[in-house]
């Protein structure tokens, strides 16, 4: 496995991503994506030579997430992509990882299935197994 992204819960997209370009030098990668399984919106933000971000920001509904950035919002995962999702999957629970959300589609990533885990240390952690995503903007 190796880390695809970070994730970072913010409580407006395009504030959030003006920030970003302008703090930290980071551009948008691709449009927004709504991905109504995990009632967030999504953007991704490159940089060169630098580790991705994804961006996200609760859907109304989402109301853990929605209550996590009115108390400022911060980082929320850190993403692995593997080779192989099932068969990761069943290495991760083997070593005592919980599975918190299962495989399932991920409009973020084109569809392709993503999941959610927590680790020790209190690690929320994606895993993927493909290197698309939706609406690049490039």
């Amino acid at each position: 496995m190796i880390i695809d992204h970070i994730c970072i819960a913010v409580k407006n997209l395009e504030e959030s991503i003006n920030y970003w370009k302008e703090v930290f030098g980071y551009n948008q990668m691709t449009m927004v994506v709504v991905n109504s399984r995990q009632k967030v919106k999504v953007v991704f933000l490159d940089k060169p030579q630098s580790l991705m971000i994804k961006l996200i920001e609760p859907l109304e509904d989402n109301k853990s997430l929605v209550n996590f950035v009115e108390m400022g919002g911060g980082f929320h995962h850190v993403c692995f992509k593997c080779d192989d999702l099932e068969s990761q999957i069943s290495k991760l629970q083997g070593s005592g990882v919980r599975m918190l959300v299962p495989p399932q589609p991920g409009e973020a990533f084109n569809n392709h299935n993503i999941a959610f885990f927590w680790a020790k240390n209190r690690i929320n952690f994606e895993l993927i197994d493909t290197d698309e995503k939706a609406g690049y903007l490039k």
